[in-house]
């Protein structure tokens, strides 16, 4: 996610915190030193870091409940609403979906018992009003908000966990697609009720949480969709045949010339037999311009390791090898491993909406739930 630090690892995750989220620091910390002086501010900061430590062993549960079906979790970004555990990928079996899902809140729910039961903290109605009063005492708050991130999370609406709980239960008894069109229908209705409520009391929050839902079912609606369209197509129909290349040899220079010549947006990197070596993006090449220069090798700023696929291959098996290996794109090559195209995440998106008007392919349309387009090139 752009604009975030990495502050450690653990379990194989990175820790990563988002610029927003230190702003909110900085915004606890100063409205506490106006209202209450120093020891204000740090008990303010002391309380929201708790908070967020709470957030990330409850994201940790997700991506240790993923990692026993073999799903990796290469990072848990923090962010002022929350964080976001990237999974590779979401089980496929709803049952270990629900596992996955509900590990998030169990953690909460130890780390509530573990407060109000071994170190004396109360949740009554007392604890609720001084929820934002410094002189409540600091482990009943934190214990508080621990039973709120269960109930919130619990919410059967898209992203929370209770939405992808409902997705799964759904998921028994219809196919995947369908399953998550229904709940993101449910997610929605829900976010309609959460706008309603929140302009009639004046709360903003509940509003943005209502958008925030809103798009987010969609969302889902529309990845899950597209995947499960993608299984009846070949890779085929939507790679890109016609495109240049860059030798080991070339330099940024070569490359910024092939940029301004042509309309790609990436250049694969290929060897005097044609195999990938890697992938140069329009963002590495003007980022390394600025800060090594011109004669620098594009062998040393391109993405390694980009994912090969043979284009017989599912669509839908394409996107998912490049979300699993975080690819700006995936080569497709012949039985000889040499390079014949390749596949970007924007030309994907094209492919659909194209498929969707019946420009192109055999793709069957897939009903989607609300206005959400996928991202457009340039």
């Amino acid at each position: 996610m752009p604009w975030s630090l990495t502050i450690g690892r653990l379990f194989g995750s990175e820790i990563r915190i988002h610029l927003t989220f230190l702003l909110l620091l900085l915004w606890i910390g100063v409205s506490a030193y106006q209202s209450g002086g120093q020891a204000a501010a740090i008990e303010g900061i002391a309380f929201i870091v708790a908070i967020f430590a709470c957030v990330v062993a409850h994201e940790l549960g997700h991506a240790l409940a993923a990692r026993r079906y073999g799903i990796a979790t290469p990072d848990i970004t923090l962010l002022p609403i929350g964080g976001v555990a990237r999974l590779e990928r979401m089980p496929e079996r709803p049952r270990e979906e629900i596992v996955v899902a509900l590990a998030g809140p169990a953690v909460n729910v130890v780390i509530a018992a573990v407060l109000f039961l071994a170190l004396g903290a109360r949740f009554d109605a007392a604890s609720i009003e001084a929820l934002d009063n410094p002189a409540a005492g600091f482990l009943a708050r934190i214990a508080t908000v621990n039973v709120f991130l269960v109930l919130f999370n619990l919410i059967p609406a898209f992203p929370m966990d209770g939405g992808r709980v409902l997705r799964a239960l759904l998921a028994m008894h219809y196919d995947r697609a369908t399953a998550t069109r229904y709940a993101a229908r449910a997610g929605q209705v829900l976010a309609f009720g959460f706008g309603f409520w929140g302009l009639t009391t004046g709360n903003v929050f509940l509003v943005f949480i209502a958008v925030f839902v809103y798009l987010a079912a969609a969302g889902e609606s529309y990845q899950v969709g597209i995947e499960d369209a993608g299984r009846t197509v070949s890779a085929s129909e939507a790679m890109i045949t016609r495109f240049e290349t860059l030798g080991p040899q070339a330099t940024l220079a070569n490359a910024a010339e092939a940029l301004i010549r042509t309309t790609q947006h990436e250049f694969p990197v290929v060897d005097g037999v044609g195999q990938l070596r890697g992938i140069l993006t329009q963002k590495s090449l003007i980022q390394a311009l600025a800060r090594t220069g011109r004669d620098t090798p594009v062998v040393e700023v391109m993405v390694r390791d980009v994912p090969t696929i043979r284009e017989n291959a599912a669509l839908s098996f394409a996107m998912n090898k490049m979300r699993e290996h975080d690819a700006p794109a995936l080569g497709v090559v012949d039985r000889d491993g040499r390079l014949v195209a390749y596949i970007t995440p924007e030309n994907i998106a094209e492919y659909m909406m194209l498929a969707k008007a019946g420009g192109v392919g055999r793709l069957r349309p897939t009903p989607q739930v609300g206005p959400f387009d996928p991202p457009r090139r340039g």
